[in-house]
């Protein structure tokens, strides 16, 4: 094992509900999807019939590449 990896925490990977989206993001349901249309949000995982989730890696990872584009 590197040093890094000791160092650096385990990310927990899950599947964000978008209730969670929303308030990780500040967006509401209308304005995520439309980002999603337009090809700037992270597409949901299905998770049956009438059910969707978020990878929370790529959310996360999303909200950093804002971040970074304030630099």
């Amino acid at each position: 094992m590197q040093k890094n990896e000791i160092d650096t925490p385990a990310v927990e990977r899950r599947i964000l509900r978008r209730p969670e989206v929303e308030a990780k993001t500040g967006f509401k349901r209308a304005h995520i999807y439309n980002l999603m249309h337009e090809g700037k949000f992270p597409k949901p995982i299905r998770l049956g019939i009438r059910a969707v989730g978020w990878d929370s890696f790529e959310i996360d990872q999303w909200i950093a590449e804002r971040l970074q584009e304030r630099t």
